[in-house]
């Protein structure tokens, strides 16, 4: 599980990243507060400590894109792009479960991912409208109580695929706490529709989301606090946690994307947009 240490200028270790480093599991990428690891899932978030991470925020895999085993089989690209065409991001795997299997899966990683939660933190989880009754589902047999569901709308740019089509415009995020929701001081009450164009010139992944969108979730989390993106992509979630002054641990399995994040991170921080505002865990 030892990755590669990238960006370590200005680089910290926060309680949670410390404690991984003394199970010999070390990061891909790590730099004021924000800590990429490669691996799976499954693997990496058993062990984080419990009662360690304020929130899970992560867009997953949709496993969706088609209505037949043999479409859903299909390779992402050809799934998610329009006219098969990728603009030269990389592919990506684990895109091709049945709706029981996903639902079965997503279980699984929610579960490992409450453990790590702190008690009053949040579920955040992305979906598509295929699969949202699934990971409504997910969500709360892995232990999260759902609180409702916020919209993403993306904007009129949104494909259909004619004219007789209502726009793919929106994608949802599943929400909920574990056990109470607590109020949050000096911050929300959230806005339960998120209303943020994608920026193509700042889509890196296939099915990539909008730094805007994530900053919207990452202020739900206390200033300084410490989420877990167990599918980090291209690591918009962890940019949005920088940008708002908070930590990120992102998991992701697809070394060509590891490369696009540390790289995108770091010309961040060169940037000079990234001032290192948050704490130790």
């Amino acid at each position: 599980m030892k990755g590669i240490a990238r960006g370590n200028k200005g680089e910290f270790r926060p309680g949670v990243v410390a404690y991984l480093s003394g199970l010999g599991i070390e990061p891909y990428y790590a730099r004021d507060g924000l800590t990429l690891y490669r691996g799976e899932e499954l693997d990496l978030l058993p062990h984080l400590p419990a009662d360690s991470i304020d929130a899970l925020i992560t867009d997953p895999p949709y496993c969706s894109g088609a209505t037949s085993s043999a479409g859903r089989a299909a390779d992402p690209v050809a799934k998610y792009c329009q006219g098969g065409n990728a603009l030269g991001r990389p592919t990506f795997g684990g895109d091709h479960l049945d709706q029981r299997s996903f639902r079965y899966w997503c279980t699984l990683w929610i579960r490992l991912a409450l453990r790590a939660t702190k008690q009053g933190g949040y579920g955040m989880v992305f979906s598509d409208w295929r699969q949202l009754p699934a990971m409504t589902d997910a969500l709360q047999a892995g232990g999260f109580m759902w609180r409702g569901i916020v919209p993403w709308d993306k904007g009129r740019r949104s494909r259909a695929p004619h004219t007789g089509y209502f726009r793919h415009q929106a994608e949802y995020i599943s929400w909920g706490t574990k056990g109470p929701c607590l109020k949050a001081l000096g911050r929300g009450p959230f806005d339960g529709v998120i209303s943020a164009q994608i920026n193509y010139r700042d889509k890196l992944h296939i099915t990539g989301k909008s730094v805007e969108a994530m900053q919207h979730l990452v202020r739900a989390v206390p200033p300084g606090g410490m989420i877990v993106d167990p599918f980090a992509g291209s690591s918009t979630t962890l940019l949005a946690a920088a940008i708002e002054g908070r930590q990120c641990i992102g998991i992701e399995r697809e070394e060509s994307y590891c490369e696009i994040s540390a790289k995108r991170l770091d010309d961040y921080f060169s940037r000079g947009d990234g001032v290192a505002k948050t704490l130790a865990a």
